[in-house]
């Protein structure tokens, strides 16, 4: 059962006070809301949007978190807009008090008519390899995996206006290995985020949270990724192809690329794509674990992007300096020795 709006507000408009909130719209946000009950202190409420306005914006990995009502009896408010400027959530906000509000999961700017509701601030995590304002912006973990990155400060920060402002609570930092993909690096996100929210509820409980602000680091923003950005280009290095795909791989949408048999020449492709939509689809391959393979073996006589072999239906693909084992995809058409993926 989903506590909504109306039902868990005074009907006589009672002021009611939440002390930790959290913010959430994904199975993460879940994730610590059940670690906080569980482990820490109360969660008093849970601010989530409404299933209608995921259909209008991106979230991968959503998840409903009315489940929260049903197992720990926590009120959670939907808000009808992802900037929480819907008319619903600002008449909940203006009539009750809060303290303190953890963002896990919540990929939008809060506005300041939301933050300065909160007592002591609302806080959330960003990272980077170095130290904020650097790496500011989207993604920043699939970024980092992206560009080859082989460690990741996490900071629980406290939110303004701007994005990513370094008012820095904490840190703590994880390795990225070259076995790790996107979700094996949410794991260790996660670890790290449940360790700062520890240390933030324990100073908050003490009533001594302090914030760094200082920083001498330089700005630098990671801009948006969306589903495009995961086509593969086979003429870029293994390192490369290896990170992108590790680095959108589930529950994000995956690398793609299409698959052409070695005798098409291009102009067909690009009439066959224009033209026919459908056709595309049938031909694209979604490509969600490889790894490199080998950088000895002469494959010259393929060209990047050739299916060199086949071996227990996983793909032995040349690149420019080697070769690419994909171990995981998906494509409607059956995949042969000496196809082209582009």
């Amino acid at each position: 059962m989903n506590i909504s709006y109306n039902s868990f507000v005074n009907k006589d408009k009672t002021t009611m006070k939440y002390k930790v909130v959290v913010f959430g719209v994904k199975d993460t946000s879940e994730n610590i809301v059940s670690f906080i009950q569980e482990t820490i202190c109360p969660v008093d409420l849970v601010i989530t949007i409404s299933p209608e306005v995921t259909k209008k914006n991106q979230v991968s990995g959503y998840k409903g978190l009315s489940v929260l009502t049903e197992k720990y009896g926590i009120p959670v408010h939907e808000a009808d807009s992802y900037f929480l400027t819907d008319e619903k959530t600002q008449g909940f906000l203006d009539e009750n008090e809060f303290d303190i509000g953890i963002s896990m999961g919540w990929q939008r700017l809060i506005p300041p008519s939301v933050l300065e509701k909160f007592k002591l601030g609302i806080y959330g995590f960003h990272g980077n390899c170095g130290y904020l304002p650097f790496g500011r912006g989207r993604s920043p973990l699939n970024w980092s995996i992206i560009l080859g990155d082989t460690r990741f400060n996490l900071n629980l920060f406290r939110y303004d206006e701007k994005a990513d402002s370094p008012n820095v609570f904490a840190t703590e930092m994880f390795s990225i290995t070259a076995h790790d993909d996107i979700r094996t690096a949410q794991y260790k996100n996660m670890i790290c985020s449940k360790n700062l929210i520890k240390k933030l509820l324990k100073a908050y409980q003490e009533d001594r949270i302090t914030i760094k602000t200082q920083s001498k680091d330089f700005d630098s923003w990671y801009n948006k990724r969306t589903e495009v950005d995961g086509k593969v280009d086979f003429h870029a290095r293994t390192r490369e192809i290896y990170n992108l795909i590790r680095g959108v791989a589930a529950p994000f949408p995956g690398a793609f690329a299409y698959v052409k048999e070695n005798n098409e020449n291009d102009s067909e492709i690009r009439y066959r794509n224009n033209c026919e939509s459908q056709s595309a689809q049938e031909n694209k391959i979604i490509i969600w674990q490889a790894h490199p393979f080998d950088e000895m073996i002469d494959f010259s006589e393929y060209e990047p992007g050739e299916v060199i072999d086949l071996f227990d239906e996983k793909l032995v693909i040349r690149t420019v300096d080697g070769s690419l084992l994909i171990d995981k995809y998906e494509c409607r058409r059956k995949i042969r020795t000496g196809d082209i993926l582009y």
